[in-house]
């Protein structure tokens, strides 16, 4: 009897060692110290209403620098705007996208995002602030038009891209006040693509993109020009940016 009893007991002492080794482990690694980056801290220029704001956001975990296997959630608030997390989860190496739209009643207001990312006890916070101008989107199109003569040309010189005549995108305007050199943005499934082109006569009406890959690039990986649109000049890749453009 007393036998069966000093076996019960050292089964009950391994099975809570077991137990209290698991929750260590759990809670050391959601104990973690990370420290989230967002990209960019400021917009060149402002924002107008309806705009598509685009913010990276990365984790850089302290520590050996393996990281942890845990997530970080990713959550933000914007005064007078939608606001989308995607992926609203991310560990390092991954990228997540804080798209935030104001709506016309933000006009002539700053629109202050609050950007929180949290793994179980670890907490850390960036807040971007932006204007809002009078404004519309009246770049679309020619946007557009551009973007089409550099994807048909990556169709048949870069098929690695993966970037085909049927691939969708949506666009937004970006730097709205700028003027010789007007900017947008167009995203697919899997890239970003930045559209600008200068407002020059001959040759000197360029047009350039860069593209970065989504969710697991917070840079841009290649960038093409064409030298003179108006000559229909064929593109040729060029230096990447080393950073995206907002």
């Amino acid at each position: 009897m007393r036998r069966n009893v000093m076996g019960a007991l050292a089964l009950i002492a391994v099975l809570l060692t077991i137990a209290l080794s698991l929750s260590v482990g759990c809670s050391s690694e959601e104990s973690v110290i990370f420290h989230i980056q967002v990209i960019p801290e400021h917009l060149n220029g402002e924002a107008i209403a309806g705009q598509h704001c685009v913010f990276l956001v990365t984790i850089i975990d302290e520590g050996d620098g393996r990281g942890s296997e845990k997530a970080v959630s990713i959550s933000a608030t914007a005064n007078g705007s939608v606001v989308v997390v995607n992926p609203q989860a991310i560990v390092q190496g991954q990228v997540a996208e804080v798209t935030v739209i104001p709506g016309q009643a933000s006009v002539g207001k700053t629109i202050e995002v609050t950007i929180h990312a949290d793994r179980g006890q670890v907490i850390d916070e960036k807040v971007i602030t932006f204007d809002v101008l009078e404004g519309e989107d009246d770049r679309e199109p020619y946007a557009t038009e551009l973007r089409d003569k550099f994807v048909t040309w990556l169709t048949t010189n870069r098929p690695e891209l993966g970037i085909t005549n049927e691939t969708e995108w949506s666009g937004t305007m970006v730097s709205p006040q700028w003027l010789v050199v007007s900017h947008y943005l167009f995203f697919s499934e899997d890239w970003e693509m930045h559209v600008s082109w200068h407002i020059m006569v001959p040759p000197y009406d360029w047009s350039r993109i860069d593209l970065r890959h989504r969710f697991n690039e917070s840079t841009p990986s290649y960038a093409f020009e064409i030298s003179s649109v108006d000559a229909e000049s064929e593109p040729y890749a060029i230096v990447v940016p080393e950073s995206v453009w907002r």
